[in-house]
């Protein structure tokens, strides 16, 4: 027996997704269960999922990869804290 999925999407991405699945000959009802199987088939969400940073994230991480702009050591958790807090006392 088959099921029904509601999904709630915008109006024009809906309308957007309808035109380019016409251009490739089938509709969202179809796209979806072409997903669904294929998620299934390949036991994964069949596309790349990432994240993306910032400028400002990205060059902090690089430094941290290449131990560079570090700060510390700190002797303890206060000591840590106050300097993050710009406490030039601590």
């Amino acid at each position: 027996m088959a099921k029904t999925i509601q999904v709630r999407i915008d109006d024009e991405t809906k309308s957007a997704a309808e035109e380019l699945f016409a251009a490739l000959g089938f509709d969202i009802s179809t796209a979806i269960r072409m997903f669904l199987f294929t998620a299934l088939r390949e036991n994964r969400i069949p596309f790349e999922l990432k994240r993306t940073f910032n400028q400002e994230t990205q060059e902090a991480m690089l430094d941290a990869r290449h131990g560079k702009n570090l700060l510390g050591p700190y002797t303890n958790a206060e000591e840590m804290i106050a300097a993050a807090l710009g406490d030039d006392n601590a």
